[in-house]
């Protein structure tokens, strides 16, 4: 669900102030097709990915969602030395109609970094000799409220109206007890925010056009090494379906690209993605596939896959995997999802 977290893995591995919240982080449908939902957005996530969907979804659509991303597998070598990792945990639920959309997201990464101290001056090592080793976690709570509006039959736009409560923190722990379950543990302070994203959806036959703009108003939460912001993110994205009058069909072929640019541990990342799905006759089953690129700086590629399958008329059940050669995106991401 909470797929791409590069940018969150800055933040647990970096101790400098860091992005958080990457713009394509929310969804198993959409991470199913490698991200490239901005201008598809035909469910309850449409409050995450682009609140104007909603008009051209279904008249009800309500989801409950979880994922986890880790790298690498283990936070210890073969020879049992800690190294670098994090993990990316999260969960949703989201109710959407046409032009109401409630929703809930929690996002938790964590991390930990091998010979690192609160004072740089330490060396990266306790009294004792015992290695020092930082352990990092933020956590968000997001609720958010998302409204849209008509104009003409061709554009909608919509908004969400977004409360986050969010904080981050670090801590120093002895070489032998520390893990990424222990990072996880900790439990920051979180600051309580309001937040306002912003989308459009154009329909043109079968073509569907979507902006997104996140983060309209860019947030600060914590102070020193534990601060980090939400900045301003923007994405585009097409897509062609076999539906009529812009409604997402049987089968579907979509791409997205970034506007803005997120600063990451690995690099600047400005990402391209494209993917697909497929349903049989009946919608009994559905099949995804997408690829996700890095296109500025360090080339990492995102290669994703997903099914949902009918449980039984209007309920279903849907995952996804994701690999390649992107560190922060591989992972999974299951959850149930109601329409009529």
């Amino acid at each position: 669900m909470f797929k791409p977290f590069v940018s969150l893995v800055s933040f647990v591995l970096l101790a400098a102030p860091a992005a958080a919240q990457p713009p394509d982080a929310i969804g198993v449908r959409a991470q199913g097709m490698g991200g490239a939902f901005t201008a598809v957005a035909d469910d309850a996530t449409a409050s995450w990915w682009n609140p104007a969907g909603m008009a051209g979804g279904a008249y009800f659509n309500a989801l409950i969602e979880a994922g986890t991303q880790r790298d690498p597998p283990s936070d210890r070598t073969d020879f049992g030395a800690l190294q670098n990792a994090a993990r990316a945990d999260t969960r949703s639920f989201a109710v959407a109609f046409p032009a109401l959309g409630l929703s809930y997201y929690h996002l938790q990464v964590s991390g930990i970094q091998p010979g690192t101290s609160t004072d740089p001056t330490s060396g990266g090592r306790q009294e004792g000799g015992a290695a020092e080793v930082r352990l990092r976690t933020l956590v968000l709570n997001q609720f958010g409220a998302s409204v849209g509006q008509s104009l003409g039959s061709h554009l909608v736009i919509a908004s969400t109206v977004k409360l986050l409560n969010a904080g981050a923190v670090s801590a120093v722990q002895g070489a032998g007890t520390a893990s990424l379950d222990a990072a996880k543990d900790l439990e920051p302070s979180g600051e309580t925010k309001a937040g306002l994203d912003v989308g459009a959806m154009a329909v043109l036959g079968r073509v569907r056009i979507g902006v997104m703009v996140r983060n309209l108003n860019e947030l600060e939460f914590g102070s020193g090494v534990d601060a980090f912001r939400l900045t301003r993110q923007a994405r585009a994205g097409v897509a062609m379906s076999s539906g009529t009058r812009g409604v997402i069909g049987t089968a579907t072929l979509a791409v997205d690209a970034d506007l803005t640019t997120t600063s990451t541990v690995l690099g600047n990342e400005r990402r391209v993605a494209a993917g697909g799905e497929a349903w049989t006759t009946g919608r009994t089953i559905g099949g995804r596939f997408g690829v996700g690129v890095n296109t500025i700086g360090s080339r990492r590629t995102s290669i994703n896959g997903g099914v949902s399958v009918a449980v039984k008329k209007g309920i279903y059940a849907d995952a996804e995997l994701s690999g390649g050669t992107d560190d922060g995106r591989r992972g999974w991401g299951a959850g149930i999802r109601v329409t009529f």
